[in-house]
């Protein structure tokens, strides 16, 4: 039994969606999976919950803010045999063409956090997506009826308040969509331990080009683009 996750083998589904926060986990787990899940982890608070999503099995598990919590978490599912992981959260906005609500498919995530680095022995280190996962994504929010979706590099930092906001820019300048903090770890640790892994985010705020230029998206327009992006990020939970 994990020392985070107080489970053992078969409390979790081999698919796992990966929110940060333990209130929306619940949230998934309360609105999308069909009647019956039951709770798994309440270790820390980090919540994780099992049932499924209809009629195939999937479970949900807080990672926490930040890479170094995620990686215990994503080390641990891989422990209890998770064989996929979905990151379902949120991030900051960099693209001209990108709004407040719209969803975001992490092709890569470049490391600007150490944590990814010091896991993979690697100074530099852009870890990928799962393709196939890529694929499935882009092609039911082409089905469905979601707003923009932006495929394409992203980048995982390991500080909200980033106090050089040139960093912003330079991201920005190199092509990379939006920014958050946890999708590289998810990349590594999937690498490493065989899981396939991808991570879908709505764009929670949009980052300007001058320090402290950033505009927070509204709490109605957050619930409709998180809605959206979960009930997608279920469905590649569980697909193939």
């Amino acid at each position: 039994m994990p020392i985070h996750l107080r489970a053992e083998p078969g409390d979790y589904a081999p698919n796992v969606l990966c929110p940060g926060d333990p209130v929306r986990a619940q949230y998934i787990a309360e609105t999308f999976f069909d009647p019956g899940f039951k709770q798994v982890n309440e270790v820390r608070g980090m919540l994780g919950f099992t049932g499924t999503f209809e009629g195939k099995p999937l479970s949900v598990q807080t990672t926490g803010m930040g890479a170094p919590s995620a990686g215990i978490v994503f080390d641990e599912l891989a422990q209890l045999g998770a064989k996929r992981l979905v990151r379902v959260g949120t991030c900051g906005g960099l693209a001209d063409d990108m709004s407040m609500g719209d969803t975001v498919i992490a092709l890569t995530a470049a490391a600007d956090d150490h944590a990814p680095r010091q896991l993979s022995q690697m100074d530099g280190i852009v870890p990928t997506a799962t393709f196939s996962l890529v694929e499935e994504a882009a092609r039911l929010t082409r089905e469905g009826s979601m707003g923009k979706v932006h495929i394409g590099p992203i980048v995982t930092s390991g500080l909200f308040y980033e106090p050089n906001w040139e960093k912003f820019n330079t991201w920005k300048a190199l092509g990379h969509l939006a920014v958050e903090m946890e999708a590289a770890m998810m990349y590594v640790v999937g690498a490493m331990k065989g899981m396939e892994a991808l991570a879908l985010m709505t764009v929670s705020d949009m980052i300007g080009e001058g320090d402290g230029d950033t505009v927070r998206i509204s709490d109605e327009d957050m619930k409709r683009g998180v809605d959206q992006m979960m009930e997608i990020g279920c469905r590649v939970a569980v697909s193939g």
